[in-house]
């Protein structure tokens, strides 16, 4: 049985980053070697030396929304709504805080142009609602909250939605950032591409389940969260240039890895993937890994442990909190060779 307690590490509360480094390519970079299990400390700048010409820097484009929505019922009784994503049109699915308190087709009064309507509740702790605005992404810009993940520990502020965001968004739908692309400046995929290095990109909408811990100490028991994934004609094309000519494909962030891992084992480039990657298990696309550093028992932590070995991740993460990198979504990046 492979327990998820063999995924744990003590990690104090004040590693934990509450705002990023700037500029974003300063922030600390651990470098692992996992064919001679070497661990080197470096800036996130320096990746120019171990990228080189002929690399594919894949690359996740998806933008995070305002999904908080903080407004009251007419009785005055504050309600949260969260918006996981687009089923269709006006209707989302959601999360409401308190949903108990609501009977099925009351409104929760988010601004005076911007209301939600709760259509259904549904078996599993979400909501059906329905956005009632003259122009819902305005109202949503307007009135919504910028999603920090909860250990980040403070309210969001103005700023967060430059800096939650990475610098190549593109397609709305994401209510987590995309992390390890945050540490890209403008600047640096420039210099990377001057190099030869090519980049590319996939969409994978990045939802709330990539925080849902996992509840069984029998990891293979754990069901995972699905996310919506595309990924275009011209970066499967690019990914079968860098096979044939024995490139590596490098992908920044989990989401990456999981978009590309779907692909490979189901060939399909779009549609919602549950995958669950943890040790053993076989890449088949993803040669190089760029990420950050994840919560203890976690789903993320568990697929770099399958990338680089459980033993050397957990020995990093053990010289990461000693050497006080910071950690999770505003904190340092890893590469893993």
């Amino acid at each position: 049985m492979i327990k998820l307690s063999d995924f744990d590490y003590h990690l104090p509360e004040e590693l934990i980053a509450k705002y990023p480094v700037q500029p974003r390519d300063m922030c600390r970079l651990m470098v692992l070697d996992r064919k001679n299990k070497t661990i080197s400390h470096r800036i996130f700048r320096d990746i120019t030396e171990y990228l080189q010409e002929g690399d594919l820097l894949v690359l996740n484009d998806t933008k995070v929304i305002p999904a908080r929505l903080i407004g009251r019922k007419k009785t005055g009784a504050k309600i949260e709504v969260f918006l996981l994503r687009q089923i269709e049109g006006d209707t989302w699915e959601a999360l409401i805080k308190n949903m108990k308190r609501l009977k099925e087709g009351q409104e929760i009064v988010i601004g005076k142009d911007f209301s939600v309507q709760l259509l259904e509740k549904k078996e599993d702790g979400k909501a059906l609602i329905k956005l009632l605005s003259s122009d819902i992404n305005r109202a949503v810009y307007k009135y919504g909250h910028i999603p920090l993940p909860p250990y980040i520990n403070r309210e969001d502020r103005e700023i967060d939605r430059e800096l939650y965001q990475t610098v190549f968004a593109k397609k709305e739908g994401a209510v987590a950032s995309p992390t390890a692309g945050l540490h890209f400046t403008e600047e640096l995929l420039k210099k990377l591409e001057k190099m030869g290095v090519k980049k590319t990109f996939i969409t994978l909408h990045v939802g709330l389940g990539t925080f849902q811990p996992i509840k069984v100490e029998d990891i293979t028991k754990h069901k995972m969260h699905e996310e919506f994934y595309q990924i275009p004609d011209e970066t499967v094309k690019l990914i079968n240039q860098a096979k044939e000519n024995r490139s590596r494909v490098v992908a920044v962030g989990t989401t990456v890895v999981r978009a590309l891992e779907t692909y490979g084992k189901t060939g399909k480039k779009e549609g919602m993937s549950n995958i669950f990657i943890y040790p053993p298990f076989n890449f088949r696309i993803v040669d190089t890994l760029i990420t950050n550093f994840h919560l203890p028992k976690s789903t993320l932590i568990l697929l770099v442990s399958a990338f680089a070995g459980k033993d050397f991740i957990l020995r990093a993460y053990r010289e990461a909190v000693k050497t006080r990198y910071r950690f999770f979504s505003y904190g340092d990046a890893m590469l893993i060779l």
